[in-house]
């Protein structure tokens, strides 16, 4: 089942085996949402990817995190080893 995704969640899993389940449950989180309103994705996207990288700083800083932030570090996190596991598959 895609729940929504443009890629089944078990291939997800399966093509980036380094995904924790918090991140895989951001990254569904996060996508699902974008992909929820097609006129304003890149919007959205943009708000997302900021909110986000507050969300980072303001826990590197140590303050406590609300639920919705913490999906937001969880989908940066994400993201991040998509990059690296795709970027290592590259000749």
């Amino acid at each position: 089942m895609k729940g929504g995704l443009p890629v089944d969640v078990e291939r997800l899993r399966a093509e980036f085996p380094d995904l924790t389940d918090g991140e895989l449950r951001a990254y569904v989180t996060v996508t699902q949402r974008v992909l929820g309103e097609p006129a304003t994705r890149a919007q959205t996207m943009r708000e997302i990817l900021d909110r986000s990288r507050q969300a980072q700083q303001k826990e590197a800083s140590g303050a406590r995190l609300s639920e919705d932030e913490e999906v937001l570090v969880h989908y940066l996190s994400a993201l991040a080893r998509m990059q690296q596991t795709t970027v290592r598959r590259v000749p």
